[in-house]
């Protein structure tokens, strides 16, 4: 038979480290969890329900040239940020030019004959008075005086021909101006060329498209919200979204458009935000998760979503009393962000574990700290 030896050093030993271990194992037990630990609260909540909405914007559309002609030169290419009255195009001004010069010696043509018929019906006016003076005198005749009154109305005639060629002129001379003028196409707002529909000498007539331009400062954001829901919002309403990547945004009720989808029974409403001018990757056309109120505020009680633990048949906390973590059964509403609505259970100003309840037991003593520390 094989016989073991152990030496005693050996046991007193192995003793202890177990008596080491024991004892550490009841110190652990007696220290206080560190938990972090929030505060029951009341809240004002209206219920929401997540729609989907997309970036839109309040303007964009082709420029159009507003006169016929030929593209000289084109400014802008695609992706080109430009500001309102930035020159995008333009036309061959040549012809123009000539014709604007001719409208102007016409005009001067048509002044000058206001000064000749004037000065006609001057003669003629003073001429038809010193035989109208003559009248009652045996040097008066019936014949020049019908002569004279004739000039008189013909030189009027005249006159007001005259004037008529220079309103023409003036109109003629306008007309070359403003086709001058539109020959430079203008950015009628500030924005972001999409596409560049024209080149340097085609011929495009009045109305052709020249540049389609987006405004990058008018973006917003369209929800297609259920008709029945429409009740609660109103011009001015405090919403929130949220984009893919997480982003959350500050949006208002801008507008409500008096349009519904009768397949979907939904109507468009328009929300802005400051916000979306601000976002390097903000496209139209981008989804937006926008949280939309179905029922008018309240006052509820809240609890952090941290805090729920579950039990059986429901959800449980661990309430901070007296340096002790007690379990206490609760009853949840809807959802408040990262809160619950409190039914039962609990009372505004209990202090809950959010942090490190997981293994608490009931009873264990707990050294609370804020939930930010």
């Amino acid at each position: 038979m094989t016989r073991f030896f152990v030496s005693l050093p050996f046991i007193s030993l192995v003793a202890a480290s177990a008596l080491a271990l024991a004892t550490s194992g009841a110190l652990a037990q007696g220290r206080a969890a560190s938990v972090g630990v929030e505060t029951v609260e009341m809240q004002s909540i209206a219920e929401t329900v997540p729609l989907f909405a997309e970036v839109v914007t309040a303007r964009e559309g082709t420029i159009a040239s507003r006169i016929a002609g030929t593209v000289e030169v084109v400014h802008v290419l695609e992706g080109d940020a430009v500001t309102e009255g930035d020159v995008l195009a333009e036309l061959d001004t040549e012809l123009l030019e000539i014709l604007a010069r001719q409208a102007e010696a016409r005009l001067a043509e048509a002044s000058a004959g206001i000064a000749t018929a004037a000065s006609r019906v001057d003669r003629s006016t003073k001429a038809l008075g010193r035989i109208e003076g003559l009248r009652g005198t045996t040097s008066f005749s019936t014949s020049r005086f019908d002569e004279a009154q004739s000039d008189f109305f013909e030189a009027r005639g005249q006159l007001a021909e005259a004037e008529a060629r220079v309103q023409t002129a003036k109109a003629n001379a306008a007309e070359t101006r403003y086709q001058l003028e539109r020959a430079k196409i203008r950015a009628p707002f500030s924005g972001i060329v999409l596409e560049v529909d024209t080149n340097p000498g085609e011929y495009i007539s009045s109305g052709a498209s020249v540049v389609s331009l987006l405004d990058t400062q008018a973006f917003e954001i369209e929800a297609s919200v259920p008709a029945k829901y429409i009740r609660v919002l109103e011009p001015g309403l405090q919403v929130t979204g949220v984009t893919e990547a997480g982003e959350e945004l500050a949006l208002t009720v801008r507008v409500l458009l008096p349009v519904e989808n009768t397949a979907t029974r939904t109507r468009p409403v328009r929300f802005a935000s400051p916000a979306l001018m601000e976002m390097r990757t903000v496209a139209i056309g981008q989804s937006i998760t926008v949280s939309i109120p179905i029922s008018a505020p309240r006052e509820v009680l809240s609890v952090p979503k941290d805090a729920l633990v579950q039990a059986r048949g429901g959800w449980m906390v661990f309430v901070s009393e007296e340096g002790q973590a007690q379990p206490r059964n609760i009853q949840i509403g809807v959802a408040l962000g990262n809160r619950f609505e409190v039914l039962d259970g609990l009372n505004a100003g209990d202090v809950v574990v959010t942090r490190g309840n997981e293994r608490l037991r009931p009873g264990q003593p707990i050294a609370p700290m804020n939930a930010g520390n």
